[in-house]
């Protein structure tokens, strides 16, 4: 089981046999490292049924757990679509050129046992350094995602992968595969380097090898979470209430994360925990129940045309939006870097990708147009 959680282990898939493709579908459905599966959407529909009973919602609890008019939704076919060409790629090996946590590891202990004595005793392993291993783990994965996020929000540059996600227009528990491969490459990729160097001094202070708690194979922080994980992309509103908002991230504000209204942008960048989003000024905790769209929008909250309305234009569209941004960007350092910059809505001067030369028309033009790109750091 890898240490880092579910999103490494969704990578294990065999070769695209048939068979073996039917047997990985079953496989993912019954795994405790996958969101998705059987286990976590039946406590998912528990948790629901409790909120439903508990509100007095009307109509029947079926049709309001899974309303028509969301999962019909052309939005959640394009949800689906990624997930399925996720697991293909996932299938050819495209995202384990960037898994190397274990090397990193490896010569992260090597290196503080040269540092220091010349040899390597190894810590003996007990149940509370195994408590201790699990939550540090967690917590650098966690903070490494944070950041992964945000600067995925902005960049001009990288946005546009991310957008993919964000441009889901409903929110359903399969949105959280809504991942553009660009954007999870990157993601690995820095979660290799961060948790392999956490490992690393783990190994040489903590524990003798990287042992975790587990629940079914889960770690167990992991599954505490994803018992209602599945809730953050939904239409579901649970709040933890105002103290507890402040350390967990609950469902209703990572739905405040996809919400077009500009006093949510650029908030609740965290997954596990919020404390990240407390200590770095993007925490939003609603006072209460709040009605959210979802989608891409301008710094204005008005909503942009959908970008992505097929797996073609989602798989597409970031690639030409990333390099108009590059683009832009090359330019406006050739045209030089002494004029003010245009400031948008939600950053600040300093923020450097997406500020627009105050002189220039073209920018100026790029501004107004309803494009991507030019809302990385606005956009939720």
């Amino acid at each position: 089981m890898h240490q880092l959680g579910p999103l490494y282990d969704v990578m294990d898939m065999p070769d695209l046999n048939p068979l073996n493709l039917l047997q990985a579908a079953f496989d993912t459905m019954t795994d405790l490292n996958v969101r998705v599966g059987l286990a976590y959407l039946a406590s998912m529909a528990v948790i629901a049924f409790v909120v439903w009973r508990v509100r007095g919602q009307p109509g029947g609890f079926l049709s309001w757990l899974v309303p028509r008019g969301i999962y019909l939704h052309k939005s959640h076919f394009v949800d689906l679509k990624v997930m399925i060409l996720s697991r293909v790629l996932a299938g050819i090996g495209f995202f384990s050129v960037v898994l190397f946590t274990p090397t990193i590891a490896f010569y992260t202990t090597a290196s503080l046992a040269l540092a220091t004595s010349g040899s390597y005793d190894p810590p003996p392993v007990t149940f509370w350094r195994m408590a201790m291993v699990t939550l540090i783990v967690v917590a650098v994965y966690d903070c490494a995602k944070y950041w992964v996020h945000r600067v995925h929000h902005q960049s001009t540059i990288l946005w546009p992968f991310h957008s993919v996600h964000h441009s889901a227009e409903v929110l359903t528990p399969f949105t959280t595969a809504r991942v553009h491969p660009v954007f999870r490459l990157v993601q690995l990729a820095v979660f290799s380097v961060l948790v392999g160097l956490a490992q690393g001094v783990l190994l040489f202070l903590l524990i003798g090898e990287i042992s975790i708690l587990t629940i079914g194979g889960a770690n167990v922080i992991y599954f505490a979470f994803n018992l209602i994980g599945n809730l953050h992309h939904s239409h579901i509103w649970i709040s933890y209430g105002r103290v507890m908002n402040h350390i967990f991230m609950s469902p209703c504000q990572h739905q405040v994360h996809h919400s077009l209204d500009p006093k949510h942008h650029n908030k609740n960048y965290g997954e596990v925990f919020a404390i990240w989003d407390w200590m770095f000024g993007t925490l939003y905790v609603p006072d209460g129940h709040e009605d959210l769209e979802f989608g891409l929008a301008d710094s204005q909250g008005r909503r942009i045309e959908q970008p992505h309305p097929t797996l073609r234009a989602a798989m597409l569209v970031p690639f030409k939006d990333s390099w108009r941004a590059i683009r832009r960007k090359v330019e406006g350092r050739a045209q030089g870097q002494g004029q003010a910059p245009v400031q948008t809505q939600g950053r600040r001067p300093d923020n450097g990708p997406g500020n627009m030369p105050a002189t220039s028309e073209q920018a100026r033009a790029d501004a107004a147009r309803v494009s991507t790109e030019a809302q990385a750091a606005t956009l939720p």
